[in-house]
């Protein structure tokens, strides 16, 4: 088809939005590994994972073989509030770095929680209202996946408690109200409302906190509360499998115009943006009938991929949760309070972990104070404000097409905007103001965290 016939923006129609989401681990030779009970070190079972998660999660997080799994028509219909989310063609930012590379970005912005972390939001309050529960509990970083769960909860009906990094919960008060609005109980985490955050507070008074300590906490009042589930918004198989939807609807909206990405581009924080958007692309590599050059962009303050260790960890720092091995910092690290980024996470999902270590991947890892530059040129040209998170897949997309411009080479790069950044204003005054710096941490920072790592026996 002529170039000139491509749209800015390709929506697929509503009787478009796949009725399937695509399992990626079904196509993995090498399976990721199994997640470990602490106590025993032996595979968790479903009975074990069904005391922390819901019982149909559960059998999606176990589930290796199946490659496609229905979507409900339930959460079809809510899809349909928001979703096809359309695949943008970046003409402007194309003319601005003056390259011959064609870009697009997949943008998940466009509903009220600002991300894409409403897609496995509602699927997981699904499954917990299907089950008769009357809540859930959860961690949230930035807030993007504590918004999104609150809006799911009240949609059906659930009691929702956040537990909220507390860098994040002080540097980010509206996102915390928007949760608020929607009827979520909002925490700063660590705090002195559960014994495992006492417990850290205690160890690091003063903490700005991490995911791994809001994950402890979450998890704690999950179990310690009749009926009431845990949900995570990140590096789970399942969340993966729900996020799946926006690789199928990009392939599909690709495919109409008879596009073939050379190189994907997602952030990488726990993994599920970044799986949900090369999951079928993945899958066409796994099974030998296309190749993608694939890459996986994490801040340099938080590089679990590019100078983490390869090994099982907790996913959280409480050490309370399932083992899971994984690209990682050790459980206890604690990105600078500096980090204004987003993508905190110590650890990397499983699958994707698994991917990276065969060699299925890149990854690279860039300076945040890069990642505004980039963020700021984005805005200017583009006219979306974006995530600081969706930023580092931006910084490494023009950096790609830069180089395309070097070489005179017209490659199609695809990347994914997860969401919009109007919540993450602080951050920005702190770009625009001169106020951020970099920082990266040294061989000696990583080597504390990686210091806890579990003793665990081959399997």
């Amino acid at each position: 088809m002529s170039e000139n016939k491509i749209p800015y923006k390709i929506y697929l129609d509503e009787s478009e939005i796949p009725s399937k989401w695509y399992n990626l681990r079904a196509d993995m030779k090498n399976k990721p590994a199994p997640l470990l009970n602490p106590a025993t070190c032996k595979p968790m079972t479903a009975e074990e994972l069904g005391a922390v998660f819901c019982e149909e999660l559960v059998q999606q997080e176990l589930d290796d073989t199946t490659p496609y799994i229905d979507i409900p028509q339930e959460i079809r219909d809510f899809y349909k509030m928001y979703r096809p989310a359309p695949l943008v063609r970046a003409y402007c930012l194309e003319e601005a770095l003056g390259t011959p590379a064609k870009i697009y970005y997949k943008f998940e912005g466009n509903n009220t929680s600002g991300s894409h972390k409403l897609n496995s939001a509602i699927a997981q309050a699904y499954y917990a209202k299907k089950q008769g529960l009357k809540g859930v509990t959860t961690e949230t970083g930035a807030g993007q996946w504590g918004t999104a769960l609150s809006m799911a909860c009240a949609y059906l009906g659930l009691d929702c408690k956040v537990f909220m990094v507390k860098v994040s919960y002080e540097q980010k008060p509206f996102r915390r109200e928007v949760m608020r609005t929607y009827g979520a109980d909002v925490t700063p985490s660590p705090s002195m409302t559960t014994e495992v955050g006492k417990k850290i507070l205690a160890e690091h008074p003063g903490t700005t906190g991490s995911l791994g300590c809001a994950i402890s906490e979450a998890v704690e009042v999950a179990v310690s509360n009749p009926g009431y589930r845990y949900v995570l918004g990140s590096v789970l198989n399942q969340v993966l499998l729900h996020q799946s939807i926006i690789g199928l609807e990009t392939k599909a909206a690709l495919d109409k115009y008879g596009i073939e990405p050379d190189i994907i581009i997602g952030c990488a924080g726990g993994g599920s943006n970044l799986g949900g958007l090369i999951a079928p692309f993945m899958g066409e590599k796994l099974r030998g009938e296309k190749d993608y050059r694939i890459i996986a962009v994490e801040p340099a303050s938080c590089p679990s991929f590019t100078r983490g260790k390869f090994a099982y960890d907790f996913c959280d720092t409480g050490m309370i949760c399932p083992l899971a091995k994984m690209y990682t910092l050790g459980s206890g690290f604690i990105p600078s309070a500096n980090h204004a980024g987003g993508l905190r996470f110590h650890g990397m999902s499983t699958t994707l972990s698994q991917l990276y270590h065969d060699g299925y991947m890149e990854a690279t890892s860039v300076e945040q104070t890069s990642v505004f530059e980039a963020a700021e040129q984005f805005a200017r040209v583009e006219g979306i404000l974006p995530a600081p998170e969706s930023s580092h897949a931006i910084r490494v997309a023009i950096d790609e097409a830069l180089k395309c411009k070097e070489a005179g080479e017209e490659k199609t790069i695809v990347f994914g905007l997860t969401g919009t950044g109007y919540f993450d204003m602080v951050a920005y005054q702190k770009f625009n103001d001169g106020e951020m710096s970099d920082y990266i941490p040294t061989d000696e920072d990583l080597a504390k965290g990686l210091s806890s790592l579990p003793n665990v026996p081959e399997q």
